[in-house]
């Protein structure tokens, strides 16, 4: 079995936080992942541009096992477009959005270029999710129907707070058959196996989002939830890799 982290940062963030590729390795190792699907920080300045590059040559250094994810800022317009074309065509798997830090809502007529442009170009969308007013789950549900045929990945579970009808608005989000949730920061070991049970392991991601969390405890929502062999397959690395494409050098 192929263990892959669906989401950790790398990078110096504008907002504090940093790691880097050796330590990410380091880290994978110590909990037995074998690959990790990676993003950019946010960046000082906001040159989106300079930190996709960053990252891409970080990854080309790790024989295979990191998998690079371009970031975009809606707010640039075409511009984040052209980055999203020129970042895939020279290898990023995917898209990431994070609509907290970046401060737009996810559901914004200007996010929509960008989805559709990740479609064409037939790379997933991931979004840093569950953030109040900017990533909520009914938003986020908006944005996954822009194009119901493509992967729309979401942290988090797609809600932090995966409590009351915050829990009811992420299953309302999962009933779009394109979005699929990670297991990051799921604090509710029954949300987790529910989402399993109502619409599928292959809906749910293993993740990590490391640096915000830590790698080993972010595994132990896998081992210590009541899936079945089969299932932690998937939800360790067989969804992964079908949503973002195969790993290794």
């Amino acid at each position: 079995m192929t263990t892959v982290d669906g989401l950790l940062f790398l990078g110096t963030s504008h907002f504090g936080y940093q790691l880097d590729a050796s330590t990410a390795l380091a880290g994978m190792d110590a909990v037995g992942t074998d690959a990790a699907i990676a993003a950019p920080m946010h960046p000082h300045r906001g040159d989106f541009t300079e930190a996709n590059e960053s990252l891409a040559e970080a990854v080309g250094k790790s024989d295979g096992r990191l998998i690079p994810l371009c970031r975009v800022d809606p707010w640039e317009g075409d511009a984040a477009v052209a980055e999203v074309q020129r970042a895939v065509g020279a290898g990023a798997r995917g898209v990431f959005l994070h609509p907290s830090e970046e401060r737009f809502r996810i559901n914004d007529v200007r996010v929509r270029p960008i989805v559709e442009c990740a479609a064409e170009l037939a790379v997933p969308v991931m979004v840093a999710a569950g953030y109040h007013l900017f990533a909520e789950p009914l938003q986020l549900a908006a944005a996954a129907r822009w194009t119901p045929d493509h992967p729309f990945v979401l942290t988090n579970g797609g809600q932090f707070n995966i409590s009351g009808m915050s829990q009811f608005d992420a299953q309302l989000a999962l009933g779009n058959p394109n979005v699929h949730v990670h297991t990051s920061g799921m604090y509710r070991e029954d949300f987790l196996e529910g989402v399993v049970k109502t619409f599928g392991p292959e809906r749910l991601l293993f993740a990590t989002a490391a640096p915000m969390f830590t790698m080993a405890y972010e595994r132990l929502r896998v081992d210590l939830a009541h899936f079945t062999d089969a299932e932690t397959e998937l939800i360790l690395g067989g969804n992964t890799i079908r949503i973002f494409g195969e790993v290794g050098a």
